[in-house]
């Protein structure tokens, strides 16, 4: 009996120093994705709103309830591993978050998206114009990301139609559900025909925090995570969206401006940077 209790103890350490490693930990996060996309399957193809859902039926009260009107600029912000998308609406020259939403099914796993055809939604940061909106997708209504920019592009990373859309299937996409993506679909349009040229959308693998880069530290995307960390934060601290160009292959933020458009991403080092080794 001792010696089975003494064998379970080492096998319980074993998996527990194993869940601690990068391999481990990339097990961990495919199980909890493969989980929460189990369930969301489930629940819409029973015709159920997801959990999170917000109350469809209500905009217009929730709108007043934020102090915030359909037309105002809007910026997005989407998490992976937590399969959220947050829409904020800007309010006095800062933006309020008005809405999270849950998102049906994104494929592949943690991590951006390299090439044509591996059916990875990608990660980093996007702008969205009127051209990139398609009222007639198959997917009931879609807004492409702009994938490859800047970034993607110093990469060599390759890929096409990489969107926001409907329904509860991807391969390489965020899909929605179609009313959810309908309330989306109204204030992004409402927004661009009223005050703004483009819209930012930042993508990240999971909630930005500490703990989550540590628990990663070891990942072969630690450090573009990273990189991706100071464009939110910068956005956390004041509530604007950053302007974000690509200097040397890399991702540079500065603190953005309230104005009611996003600026392109370009390739373009600041002066800070482009006279350094």
């Amino acid at each position: 009996m001792r010696a089975l209790l003494s064998i379970l103890i080492l096998t319980l350490i074993g998996v527990g120093i194993y869940l601690m490693t990068p391999q481990g930990r990339q097990l961990v996060d495919r199980v909890q994705i493969n989980m929460q996309r189990a369930e969301n399957k489930a629940l819409h193809n029973a015709g159920k709103s997801l959990p999170g859902t917000p109350d469809l039926a209500s905009l217009g009260e929730r709108l007043a309830a934020q102090g915030v009107t359909s037309g105002a600029p809007v910026f997005i912000r989407i998490f992976k591993l937590e399969s959220e998308l947050e829409l904020w609406v800007e309010k006095e020259g800062r933006y309020v978050k008005f809405a999270t939403y849950p998102i049906c099914l994104w494929s592949g796993r943690l991590g951006p998206k390299l090439r044509e055809g591996d059916r990875q939604a990608p990660e980093g940061f996007y702008t969205v114009s009127a051209e990139q909106l398609n009222p007639n997708s198959r997917w009931h209504r879609s807004f492409n990301l702009g994938f490859p920019n800047a970034f993607d592009q110093a990469h060599g990373r390759s890929g096409s139609f990489l969107m926001v859309h409907g329904g509860c299937l991807s391969i390489g996409c965020y899909a929605m559900t179609d009313a959810v993506v309908d309330e989306i679909w109204g204030l992004v349009t409402a927004a661009l025909d009223t005050s703004q040229e483009r819209f930012a959308v930042q993508v990240f693998p999971f909630r930005m925090t500490e703990r989550n880069l540590k628990a990663r530290s070891g990942d072969r995307w630690a450090s573009f995570w990273a990189d991706l960390k100071t464009g939110h934060d910068l956005f956390e601290q004041n509530r604007v969206p950053p302007t974000v160009s690509v200097c040397k292959g890399r991702y540079v933020f500065e603190p953005g401006i309230a104005t009611s458009t996003a600026p392109l991403i370009e390739e373009r080092c600041p002066p800070d940077v482009a006279t350094n080794p």
